[in-house]
């Protein structure tokens, strides 16, 4: 069936998915974030300590989520907090959370679901804050990991390969575009996926990636080219598609494991056998090129989702970072 590449990208251009991504840069702004040592705008904050960096990120969850699946909310809370440590080649450390309830009966299913993927994948729950004296049910969790090398949004280079990896073992948790294959995986696998990404950063068969969020395929591409300044093409039919899933839905999901990497050709062949050979789909679905385009391609058709140069998503990248030294040098 023939792809309409131009309604396709409209529509993507269009998603709440991606247009919620817009919110980290004023946010961002707000903070007064910047001059770190480690470029704001990435999975995690990431501080120097010694011989490697210490990682520390923190999400939230929107509160009908956690009202329509308290238990898979509070998994989630535990498995996207590592899959941000883990897209920068570290490894998880441990987890704290927020927690509000309308009563314990309330919150019961939200901490099973955090314990669970706790024990799971091995990283403790070490402490947090509580209030179920409240009508309002919310969740967020933070993490502390630890990396010996970083994998970065800011480092794709033009030339380089876009990779994507991504668990197809699962199926989507219903009504949310969640694909989730982690809740039923024995826990011995759970636990040795987190370290394909590490091994990658410390083998140094790339230095730029970033796991797969609301945003889907598309949306993570142009957060990934914004940081690094970069334009990206995706070819559209280079991306496996789990059995039975269409393509529309796939590019808006939110996978429980997958990262996009940008490597370049020559470590392309040792990345891909990384993942396969642990069961995850790898392929190669598009390419890192000079220029500020990000769009997707298929049958000789191309569309340009977002150009960040003309109408920037998060910011972030090496331009708004330049302006604000300039700023900051005139003030």
């Amino acid at each position: 069936m023939a792809i309409d590449v131009t309604a396709l990208a409209a529509k993507l251009a269009a998603s709440s998915g991606i247009a919620a991504k817009a919110d980290i840069g004023p946010v961002a702004a707000g903070l007064g974030l910047g001059g770190q040592p480690v470029a704001v705008g990435d999975d995690c904050a990431a501080l120097p300590d010694g011989d490697g960096y210490l990682l520390f990120a923190i999400e939230g969850f929107i509160n009908e989520f956690v009202a329509a699946d308290p238990w898979f909310a509070g998994w989630c809370g535990v498995m996207v907090n590592i899959s941000d440590v883990v897209a920068m080649g570290g490894r998880p450390v441990a987890v704290v959370d927020a927690v509000w309830a309308n009563g314990e009966v309330n919150a019961s299913p939200v901490l099973e679901g955090m314990r669970a993927a706790a024990a799971a994948y091995g990283v403790p729950i070490v402490g947090g804050h509580t209030n179920i004296r409240t009508d309002r049910h919310q969740l967020s969790v933070a993490i502390l990991g630890r990396a010996k090398k970083l994998l970065t949004s800011f480092d794709a280079k033009p030339g380089d390969i876009l990779l994507a990896a991504v668990d197809h073992r699962g199926r989507y948790r219903e009504p949310f575009n969640n694909w989730e294959a982690a809740t039923d995986a024995p826990p011995g696998r759970l636990r040795g996926d987190l370290e394909i990404m590490a091994g990658i950063a410390e083998a140094e068969l790339a230095f730029a990636a970033k796991d797969i969020s609301q945003g889907g395929i598309p949306g993570t591409a142009i957060m990934l080219a914004e940081c690094s300044g970069v334009g990206i093409d995706i070819d559209l039919t280079a991306i496996p598609l789990p059995e039975s899933v269409a393509l529309e839905r796939w590019l808006s999901t939110f996978p429980s494991y997958g990262y996009l990497l940008s490597v370049a050709p020559a470590n392309l062949e040792a990345v891909l056998k990384t993942f396969t050979a642990r069961g995850i789909v790898a392929a190669a679905i598009g390419t890192v090129n000079a220029g500020s385009e990000v769009a997707i391609s298929a049958d000789g058709n191309r569309a340009v989702i977002r150009d960040h140069a003309r109408v920037p998503l998060l910011g972030l990248g090496p331009a708004a970072a330049d302006e604000r030294r300039e700023r900051e040098d005139a003030a």
